[in-house]
């Protein structure tokens, strides 16, 4: 059996000021609050401003105000606090950046990988090049943002993700890909998957549906809180997780693969 102790998520399902990062830092922090107690603390893709293609007016530098409001959460409520925000980095370019902020103010992160073309998202932003696996309490996290969702050889590890995490923008439009997605990720990684979505109304008319949720390893709902608001709370179980992999090892006959 597994020597990792369970790991506690908490998942917060919200809408989203548009273009107001002041705003959107003010709604999130009481939510923060009732998060306290959790070990990994998940918000959606930019989560200060909304889905937006303005990156050039609304990027913060890399020690912006969202970056400290987001260290400082995290040494409030005692937890890592995670989501994804428009920063300007430090070779000039823009990034759809998750920020992975831990309680003692170390500060890690991963840039969003494929960008979506049909908004014009590759036009605004810079890709990220490099996957990310993060630590917490022994578990691996891998990090991905929205699009990712669809590029499996992207989501794809064989040396032991435990908990895939997607933080989204995802329009109610497509919310079946999202639903059906998801499971899949779950199923041919052998692992958890934890994903959150916003809801409401962007300023540009889109809506969106929330479906954020958390899967076992099976493809399995064990969150799934449908369009309500609120914070979603969640313990993922690392002796359940061991055990399957040694039950089914499938991950034994995964094909090797190089990514370019």
């Amino acid at each position: 059996m597994s020597d990792k102790p369970d790991l506690e998520l908490a998942l917060i399902q919200s809408e989203l000021d548009w273009h107001d990062p002041a705003a959107n830092r003010a709604r999130f922090e009481p939510l923060l609050t009732q998060a306290r107690g959790a070990d990994l603390v998940v918000l959606p893709e930019m989560f200060s401003t909304g889905f937006s293609m303005h990156s050039a007016e609304l990027a913060e530098p890399e020690d912006g105000p969202t970056t400290a409001w987001l260290r400082e959460q995290a040494r409030r409520i005692g937890a890592v606090v995670t989501g994804s925000l428009i920063i300007r980095a430090a070779d000039d370019s823009y990034r759809n950046r998750l920020l992975w902020a831990r309680p003692d103010a170390s500060l890690a992160h991963y840039d969003k990988r494929h960008l979506f073309r049909m908004a014009g998202e590759h036009k605004h932003y810079a890709a990220g090049e490099e996957q990310v696996v993060l630590e917490l309490k022994g578990w691996r996290v891998r990090p991905l943002i929205c699009y990712d969702l669809r590029f499996p050889v992207w989501s794809r590890d064989a040396g032991g993700t435990d908990l895939l995490l997607y933080t989204a923008n995802w329009p109610a439009a497509r919310r079946q890909h999202w639903n059906r997605l998801l499971p899949a990720r779950a199923i041919e990684n052998l692992c958890y998957v934890a994903a959150v979505n916003r809801i409401g109304q962007d300023g540009k008319g889109h809506a969106y549906a929330g479906d954020s949720q958390v899967l076992d390893f099976q493809g399995e709902p064990l969150l799934a809180p449908g369009d309500a608001a609120g914070v979603f709370r969640v313990r993922l179980s690392s002796g359940e997780l061991t055990a399957y992999r040694e039950r089914f090892p499938a991950h034994l006959d995964a094909d090797g693969f190089r990514l370019s």
